[in-house]
């Protein structure tokens, strides 16, 4: 098992891991996908990352680095779209993942960081606040567009 950060030779394996975060979405192709990786590759504020099997991305998340005038100037970084595989899961691989993602907040000497779950997700709940996160710290709310 590998764990780094995610590049463009990654991006057919996490768009068919992400089918599993999003069943009911209609899924991109790759080549509608590498507009926007290409995108992501040129912002060094954004990091994808993942554990990977074989050249299977099987677990991932990614980190956005956001810069931010209050704290100290200390920036805020939020780690979205965390999903591992159905058949890797509860081998730690998505605590390893998103500690690679800690460590990049860390690294861009942010205050915090915001991590966001389903609402109705209670598993996960449990294991991001097992791994530090603080579910009653903050409301979170969102608008679909």
């Amino acid at each position: 098992m590998e764990f780094r950060r995610l590049t463009k030779q990654d991006l057919q394996s996490l768009l068919e891991l992400y089918k599993q975060l999003q069943p009911d979405d209609d899924p991109s192709s790759v080549e509608e996908s590498k507009s926007v990786w290409q995108e992501i590759e040129n912002d060094p504020n954004i990091q994808y990352f993942g554990a990977i099997d074989n050249g299977k991305v099987v677990s991932t998340c990614y980190a956005v680095y956001i810069p931010n005038l209050t704290r100290n100037n200390r920036g805020i970084c939020f780690i979205e779209n965390i999903v591992t595989d159905k058949d890797y899961r509860n081998q730690g691989l998505a605590s390893r993942v998103i500690d690679m993602a800690v460590a990049y907040a860390k690294e861009k000497d942010c205050y915090k960081v915001i991590l966001q779950s389903g609402i109705t997700r209670e598993d996960a709940h449990r294991f991001y606040e097992n791994k530090g996160f603080d579910g009653s710290s903050k409301k979170a709310f969102d608008m679909r567009l």
